[in-house]
């Protein structure tokens, strides 16, 4: 008899396999077809039902000749790089806090984590309150004294959008600060013992030693606050409406109101579209330094 061989790499871990067949299935029909369906129409001049007549390029064009969908992209691109920079300094900021064995670490971590276990929609209407030049922020200063002092940014068009920052900054912290606080409890102690030994400084320390061994945290950290902006929707809805008039529109709105409000689903196909474009630039050379460098090095 000859030996037993091995089973091949396709046969390995059938069960498995097997049981992944119908998440796959679903993730290929759903997904991508979902995805080439919409990209499809988006060439199309369908409105309330979709339709076949071809019309090229012309809901893109009549897309980025729109002042209202400009703004968005515009509003997405500060709240963005504004979200990532602070998430990620004000929930590192708090991780190394915490990392100091202070006193009531947990009654402080949850009180930090507790705004993300809240909806947008929660979210938003709190900081609509607490931002209303009625009985807000202004008016608790104004009853202190400070009669000139202003602070209305959900009513003023041209800094609306950091208003809506302020609130996005408060709830996605705390998870920040969470993954961050996993990633330095997970470095060995024996590294801040030798860096103690060799005199150096604690902030250089986290700066040449700490922070380069957390670089899958911080990745895995950055594709959480990104997938997050890119999807903003709901904090706008609650908190602005998109308003003062089109001053705090985002993509997503922009492409609801085209699909559910205005009937025109060929406009809203090709935002939609634009903003899986985004991504995909974003993404792609991510995946590509990340994983592609690795094999071949």
């Amino acid at each position: 008899m000859t030996a037993d061989r091995k089973p091949s790499q396709l046969l390995r871990n059938m069960n498995a396999k097997i049981a992944a067949v119908p998440m796959i299935l679903t993730a290929c029909v759903v997904f991508l077809g979902g995805t080439l369906w919409t990209i499809t129409y988006s060439f199309t001049n369908s409105k309330l039902l979709p339709r076949e007549k071809f019309v090229g390029l012309d809901q893109y064009e009549r897309l980025w000749n729109s002042n209202k969908w400009l703004i968005s992209i515009e509003n997405l691109f500060i709240y963005g790089i504004l979200s990532l920079i602070f998430s990620l300094l004000i929930g590192f900021l708090l991780a190394a806090l915490l990392d100091q064995k202070i006193r009531f670490e947990n009654t402080f971590r949850t009180i930090f984590l507790y705004p993300f276990a809240l909806s947008f929609i929660v979210t938003g209407l709190v900081w609509q309150w607490i931002l209303n030049p009625d009985f807000g922020v202004q008016r608790v200063v104004r009853n202190l004294g400070w009669e000139s002092f202003t602070f209305d940014p959900l009513y003023n068009a041209e800094i609306v959008i950091y208003g809506v920052l302020i609130a996005g900054i408060w709830q996605g912290t705390g998870l920040v600060m969470c993954l961050m606080l996993a990633g330095l409890r997970g470095i060995d102690e024996d590294i801040w013992k030798a860096a103690r030994v060799d005199g150096i400084p604690m902030w250089k320390t986290y700066l040449m030693i700490i922070i380069p061994m957390m670089r899958p945290v911080f990745i895995t950290t950055l594709v959480i606050i990104a997938s997050g902006i890119v999807k903003l929707y709901d904090l706008i809805v609650a908190q602005t409406g998109g308003g003062p008039g089109i001053a705090s529109e985002v993509p997503a709105k922009y492409v609801y109101d085209a699909m559910f409000l205005s009937q025109n689903l060929g406009q809203g196909f090709a935002g939609s579209t634009m903003m899986l474009l985004t991504v995909l630039i974003v993404l792609v050379p991510w995946a590509y330094l990340e994983f592609g460098g690795k094999k071949r090095g």
